[in-house]
């Protein structure tokens, strides 16, 4: 019997007193056993964190960049095995699981070399007052302490990434919580972040079960949490520790505008498999996927046949095949959730133009038009491959129907006019807006958040270095400026 992967504990490897399966949603295969910490190891990692602060945040940059710069190289060696463990623990195509891998090399890359650059320092006169004369403001940013981090499900690898390696680029010690259903590939990052120099104790990757969380998020040693998952997790995480510095990446309902002067063959074309593939990708399974069409009368009746052909042509399946486009979703629940919603939309007069069945955990792509505004497909993330499809008549009217939300994570505006990309930009209530684009584009240095109840603060491996540290004043005084 293989012996239960260890969790990472102050740097080192460990084992508990229980373990967990990890199974594959597409085949219910093991995948691997995980060893669970006992909470007496979850109090020795969270007191070596503490324990550390002060030798981490002193660590040269060239020795955190260069820890940094190790685990890309390491990623970047193992591809295509890290790939199949993705794949394998969550369910993701194959194609899409070498794309989040790619990705997670570069978030490394991009938080080596922030850690090279961040916190240089900022001078400030302050003599433009006469009670400043001789006096010089100097601004650095210093570590808040601790930063917990709850990973999600849906980029096991990568969203992992986008915790630790930020924390690593600033100085700061981190612990982190994988998603109990995809913690291998997490994992993984400790095995690289163990062949460093970093200091003991300066991250801790602790697989603990959901039930145990409540107690690390009110510990009052860890100042920091950066949180990436459910609206409601978000929020209620985030009451129970008010004075806390937190982190919400939430949830979003993604919407694809595409206006009137979107209108030759070619445009369409582009814009209904670019659709397509990302109303899809990931099973649907991701914040920003597009879950909302918003078509100008002028396009719609062209547009909607070739995003349903498009839809139609997703290749479905085993995602260990290289041709697969849309694999399962993370569970057979999750699956039977997004069909009980889209039931509930057809069963109210929404029309369906493809798609609606479910086979065990995989739900096939499917699109609706007329979807009522009052079901829950109309209001909630359907975290699914479910494409609804409305018709408005101008710009004005697309752009309030974006707004018509709760959430405002990302949307994209398919259009050509330079300044409906900047009133774009003015009037949608979202984190991000991609002009000629869907909403489900990111780059992992960009600042990514979102807006209403789509979280508070921002990603991207600068930004949220910045959540993890604070700015504090030096002021010198009698100098001769």
């Amino acid at each position: 019997m293989t012996s239960p992967t260890a969790f990472w504990l102050a740097g080192r490897q460990a084992t508990g007193e229980d373990t967990f399966a990890v199974t594959s949603p597409w085949d219910g295969r093991l995948v691997g056993t995980v060893s669970v910490p006992t909470e007496a190891q979850v109090e020795e990692a969270v007191a070596a964190s503490v324990a550390v602060q002060a030798e981490l945040a002193a660590t040269p940059a060239h020795v955190r960049a260069a820890a940094l710069d190790h685990v890309q190289r390491r990623l970047a060696e193992r591809t295509e095995e890290i790939a199949r463990l993705i794949s394998a623990e969550n369910g993701k195509p194959i194609k899409w699981a070498r794309g989040e891998l790619g990705r997670a090399v570069s978030v490394f890359r991009f938080a080596a070399e922030e850690a090279r650059r961040f916190n240089g320092g900022e001078a400030q006169r302050l003599d433009t007052d006469a009670g400043g004369a001789g006096r010089l403001a100097l601004t650095r940013r210093f570590p808040r302490g601790t930063v917990l981090g709850i990973a999600p499900f849906n980029f096991p690898l990568n969203l992992c990434a986008h915790k630790i390696a930020p924390a690593i680029a600033a100085g700061v010690p981190i612990i982190l919580k994988p998603a109990p259903a995809t913690p291998l590939s997490g994992l993984i990052l400790g095995e690289l972040l163990a062949e460093t120099d970093l200091p003991a104790g300066s991250w801790s990757i602790l697989p603990v079960t959901n039930d145990k969380m409540p107690a690390l998020v009110r510990d009052e040693r860890l100042p920091v949490i950066s949180f990436t998952g459910s609206e409601q997790v978000g929020y209620a995480i985030m009451d129970s520790v008010p004075r806390k510095h937190c982190t919400l990446e939430l949830g979003g309902n993604g919407a694809a505008v595409v206006l009137a002067d979107y209108a030759s063959e070619a445009d369409l074309d582009w814009a209904a498999q670019r659709i397509a593939t990302f109303s899809n990708y990931q099973g649907g399974q991701s914040c920003i996927s597009v879950q909302r069409v918003i078509a100008d009368a002028s396009v719609y009746d062209r547009l909607v046949p070739k995003i349903v052909a498009a839809v139609n042509a997703q290749v479905t399946g085993d995602p260990s095949d290289d041709e697969t486009e849309v694999g399962p979703l993370v569970s057979e629940d999750a699956a039977k959730r997004v069909e009980a919603w889209v039931e509930e939309a057809v069963g109210a007069g929404a029309k369906l133009l493809a798609g609606g069945k479910r086979d065990g955990a995989s739900y096939a792509p499917t699109v609706l038009e007329g979807v009522p505004a009052g079901v829950t497909l109309a209001c909630e993330e359907v975290f699914g491959p479910v494409l609804s499809l409305t018709k408005v008549e101008g710009e004005e009217a697309a752009f309030a129907a974006v707004n018509d939300s709760k959430y405002g994570l990302q949307a994209g505006v398919f259009t050509h006019d330079v300044q409906t990309a900047f009133r774009a930009h003015r009037e949608l209530e979202v984190g991000g807006v991609i002009i000629g684009d869907v909403p489900s584009y990111r780059a992992d240095q960009m600042p990514y958040g979102g807006a209403k109840q789509s979280g508070v603060g921002r990603e991207g491996v600068r930004f949220a270095m910045e959540d993890y540290t604070y700015e504090r004043v030096l002021v010198l005084t009698g100098l001769d400026l």
